[in-house]
């Protein structure tokens, strides 16, 4: 029988810990269990220790005998360095035990499948899922996942002619140790996680990783909009064995791939030539998701696949739930479900891709709110305010545009399509793009998306 997820077999009748049993620890709890291994199992939150999968016993980490054990698998979530590593981190770490996290496991257990990584701190889950389609639609057997929904060591064994596409957090970079990525793909670099890592040089650093152990016949496509990335690219090309794929959304890159008036240009080998307008890559509106796209394109293009059968996939590339996703044209007026963006950067992301919206917006408010959008007001027609944020974003927007008090998201909705259906802009848009986080009226971003998504199906529907 074929084993539909990856077994690892690595410490078959030893004993091997596991902290943290969220998603990533219950797939290595799994796989572990599949190869014959005996695995102590924690995690600090009580809910989280129910229904450990079969082969795991329940016991405290940080006060357990942790001699003849193999190693400690961390979930990224738990801090190993900063701001203070975890006990159970020290105890290992003072009993001379291996540390490793999930993509590091799925390496040693699927030696000799191809692998493709893409890190970054914007942008990297709609490129990991973007490049997992252009494989798909060209026919290459690959798994996607990662950091990205499914997680690694969930995801089916593959052999030599196949390719694992892997979403990679700073957290996980971190613990790699032989993972060599056959082409890594790094977007960008902006402060973030900076108490996880003891600073900007120390989150820097964990993105590099992605570059680790790379030979001359590997890839490193590396986004050049940002100082940081840009440096260790000519760096990189100075004195790295790989080669340096750059890419850019601003301006021509010798041997890259580029965007110039909205067109994808193909520089990688021969002369520049146009490949793509990137207007009729639909679900990849802006800036942001152009340079999504050229990292797509110049993965594929490495990866052996033809430039008009990677063009033809970005087209059709159907999006990733919630990040800017198009739910629906009803009339001329678009739905644009954009609920993972839950702070104001993120919301600016969308506002910059159309310029006649019927904004949809509230929740729990970050720090600083939405005063940071205001170059953007002038995009507005008009804004419906939801959540506990609306008394708060109802100042900012006082004075400046017109905005409704709405409560909740189907009275937004609806009241978003009367306005647009009676004014009759064109190219208008209902965006949902709360800038708040959901936990005021949602369990998750991903909840409140839903519900936008059949709110706009029962539109539809009438």
């Amino acid at each position: 029988m074929v084993a539909r997820t990856v077994v690892v077999r690595l410490f078959a009748g030893r004993r091997v810990a596991i902290l943290g049993l969220a998603k990533s620890g219950r797939a290595a709890a799994e796989s572990l269990a599949g190869g014959g291994v005996e695995i102590l199992a924690w995690d600090d939150n009580p809910k989280a220790r129910e229904g450990l999968p079969a082969g795991c016993r329940a016991e405290n980490l940080a006060e357990a005998d942790l001699r003849n054990v193999a190693a400690l698998v961390l979930s990224p979530g738990i801090p190993h360095s900063f701001p203070e590593p975890h006990p159970a981190v020290v105890k290992a770490r003072h009993a001379g035990i291996e540390i490793v996290g999930d993509l590091e496991l799925l390496a040693r257990a699927a030696p000799e499948a191809r692998y493709i990584g893409i890190t970054g701190t914007n942008g990297k889950s709609t490129t990991t899922a973007l490049i997992g389609h252009i494989l798909h639609q060209a026919g290459r057997a690959a798994e996607v996942g990662g950091n990205l929904g499914t997680p690694a060591l969930s995801l089916a064994p593959l052999g030599p002619d196949a390719a694992y596409v892997l979403e990679c957090s700073s957290y996980q970079l971190e613990l790699l140790s032989t993972l060599v990525f056959e082409i890594a793909v790094l977007l960008n670099i902006t402060p973030d996680h900076l108490d996880r890592h003891g600073g900007m040089d120390g989150y820097v650093a964990a993105k590099r990783h992605i570059f680790d152990r790379q030979g001359a016949d590997a890839t490193a496509v590396i986004g050049i909009d940002d100082s940081i990335c840009r440096g260790m690219a000519e760096e990189m090309r100075r004195s790295g064995p790989q080669r340096v794929v750059p890419i850019s959304v601003r301006e021509p890159v010798a041997g890259g791939v580029y965007v110039e008036n909205g067109r994808l240009i193909d520089a990688l080998d021969d002369e520049p030539r146009p490949v793509l307008d990137l207007a009729e890559a639909e679900r990849l509106p802006g800036s942001h998701n152009w340079q999504n796209a050229a990292a797509g394109y110049a993965v594929a293009r490495r990866y052996g696949i033809a430039p008009e059968v990677a063009v033809a996939a970005i087209r059709s590339f159907p999006g990733l739930a919630h990040r800017q996703e198009l739910v629906a044209t009803i009339d001329g007026l678009r739905y644009i479900n954009d609920s993972k963006a839950t702070n104001a950067d993120a919301t600016e992301k969308a506002l910059t891709c159309y310029r006649a919206i019927y904004w949809i917006a509230g929740g729990l408010s970050k720090a600083g709110g939405i005063v940071p959008l205001e170059p953007y007001f002038e995009r507005l027609r008009h804004a419906f305010l939801i959540g506990r944020a609306t008394e708060e974003f109802a100042a900012t927007l006082d004075g400046k545009i017109p905005f409704t008090r709405c409560g909740d998201l189907a009275t937004a909705v609806a009241a978003a399509t009367e306005r647009a259906r009676a004014e009759r802009v064109a190219d208008a848009v209902v965006l949902l793009s709360p800038a708040c986080a959901s936990f005021d009226q949602f369990a998750n971003f991903e909840a409140r998306g839903d519900e936008f998504r059949r709110l706009v199906s029962e539109l539809s529907a009438q």
